[in-house]
């Protein structure tokens, strides 16, 4: 098993910026990518950002590149999405997500088996 807890949302005024933390425990050797997903308001989930846990590999959604970084730190067992430039298209909760297999998952929600409960990102303009 393996869990994930998100922190780090909150409120913020469109421009500014906001980082993410998901700390993940349990079965970390198990864990292949970690990704960063969000759903908005009356909206599916989203994919946002993904990085493979072993080499760093990181792939992001075409609304995000530019303005979001995500990154890992092994030692803390923490994966990070720095989000810069907040709009208000970006309000959401911001789910972490984590997979058990080597298969790249491509941003596709499907290959991801363990979800955290969510932290809410407000953006006003």
């Amino acid at each position: 098993q393996v869990q994930l807890v998100e922190s780090g949302g909150g409120l913020v005024q469109a421009g500014g910026s906001l980082r993410l933390a998901c700390a993940v425990s349990g079965r970390t050797a198990s864990v292949y990518p970690v990704a960063w997903f969000r759903q908005p308001p009356g909206r599916e989930r989203e994919f946002a950002a993904e990085i493979t846990w072993s080499t760093g590999r990181t792939y992001y959604a075409d609304s995000v590149r530019g303005r979001f970084a995500i990154s890992r730190d092994n030692a803390k067992n923490t994966v990070y999405l720095q989000a810069n430039s907040l709009e208000p298209e970006d309000t959401a909760v911001y789910f972490c997500a984590a997979s058990t297999s080597p298969i790249v998952p491509w941003g596709n929600p499907d290959r991801y088996v363990y979800w955290g409960q969510g932290t809410q990102v407000t953006v006003s303009s």
